[in-house]
């Protein structure tokens, strides 16, 4: 038994904590573009990407782990 907060509910605040980081630099993605700096519109911009996919691929990576472990 893996106890009150195991690894999924870890891996869970681990994806919502790198949502809210894409959502800060979706913002700031939008402050810079209004600024019409380019080089900080796209450092925020992969910045957002970046912490999407972390935050989406996190909790896939482990539902396969899992999956593969379950079928061994």
């Amino acid at each position: 038994m893996e106890g009150f907060m195991g690894t999924g509910n870890w891996l869970g605040i681990l994806s919502i904590v790198f949502i809210v980081l894409c959502f800060y630099f979706t913002l700031t993605f939008f402050q810079y573009l209004k600024q019409e700096d380019a080089r900080l519109t796209k450092q925020s911009k992969f910045g957002a990407v970046i912490c999407l996919a972390v935050s989406l691929l996190i909790p896939a990576i482990y539902n396969l782990y899992i999956f593969f472990e379950m079928m061994r």
